[in-house]
């Protein structure tokens, strides 16, 4: 009979944080209730002007890092390095795992000891927690590589467990590819090692303003450099190469199009010093849909005068 949990399963929770204090106990809490027994929980203070620190010292079972202000994926790497799990997972700090997350992960990977990672689902909340209904997603089972090179199937970096040991084969978090690099790391892993995905929900995230996701311009931009520099890994094959170009074309059409929203948005309230770069950018990545965007506000223009 299988073993409920393997021997020396230590699970290291990281959860980096910056400006999200206010949320960072919600993430906590979810991990010292998890169902598995074996759990490190980690808070990387990334130079937060608020009272990170002092949450994370309100729980007598969690270390808190500090370090000057140096960007998610340094403080992601950052808690890597002072955690000791064989397994490891990053939450963000205004996420959630859900009770069981732990568990499920550690025995999905005690299963198929061949895996790098294995990731689950998530369900996606508001700014107060509620939930927010989604429409179903069709489930990713195999070809991981492929299926991610047309788009990053992955929503939460929380619903991924990995095998400590990976990061010695392909490395850690780049920094220069905030605020996509676990999108980065996934390729990496998926290109080399095989992974695998179920579909019990693991994680709760949570979507707002201040999500890093929602800063249209830096998406769109590192996500068409994280494809693009896979190109070289591909050889040759049509199959990942057309999976590579249909996922370029797609993240240039969601990012950009919701960055022209945006530049229309700031232009309405005047917000110059955010509009000039947006503009450059969406003219550098999707020309045609801001030339369009540009020739209808002024017809709307010259209608109004």
């Amino acid at each position: 009979m299988e073993a409920a949990f393997p021997h020396n399963g230590l699970v290291s929770v990281v959860i980096p944080c910056y400006r999200q204090a206010h949320f960072l106990p919600e993430a906590i809490e979810s991990a010292l209730r998890q169902t598995y027994p074996d759990v490190e929980i980690i808070v990387v203070d990334d130079g937060s002007p608020d009272d990170t620190s002092i949450v994370a010292a309100r729980y007598a079972n969690v270390r808190c890092v500090r370090q000057p202000n140096r960007g998610l994926p340094a403080a992601r790497n950052a808690g890597l390095a002072a955690s000791a799990g064989e397994y490891v997972v990053f939450l963000d700090a205004d996420d959630r795992l859900t009770v069981d997350a732990l568990q499920l992960g550690v025995r999905e990977l005690a299963r198929h000891r061949d895996c790098a990672f294995v990731a689950g689902n998530q369900e996606l909340i508001d700014e107060n927690g509620t939930l927010v209904p989604i429409p179903p997603r069709r489930p990713i089972t195999t070809n991981h590589y492929c299926e991610l090179l047309k788009e990053n199937f992955i929503w939460c970096p929380a619903n991924v467990i990995y095998r400590r040991s990976v990061f010695g084969v392909v490395g850690v978090f780049d920094r220069s590819l905030t605020p996509a690099e676990d999108y980065d790391l996934y390729l990496r892993i998926t290109r080399r090692l095989p992974v695998r995905t179920h579909h019990e929900v693991v994680a709760e995230y949570r979507v707002h303003r201040a999500s890093m996701s929602r800063n249209f311009g830096r998406m769109l931009r590192a996500t068409v450099k994280i494809l693009g520099s896979q190109r070289e890994y591909l050889n040759g094959d049509p199959i990942l190469e057309a999976a590579c170009e249909s996922g370029i074309r797609s993240y240039r059409n969601l990012y950009g199009l919701r960055l022209i929203s945006q530049i229309a948005a700031d232009l309405r309230v005047r917000r110059w010093r955010q509009v000039v770069p947006e503009s450059f950018v969406a003219l550098w990545y999707c020309p045609s849909a801001f030339a369009a965007h540009a020739r209808d506000r002024l017809r709307r223009t010259i209608a109004g005068c």
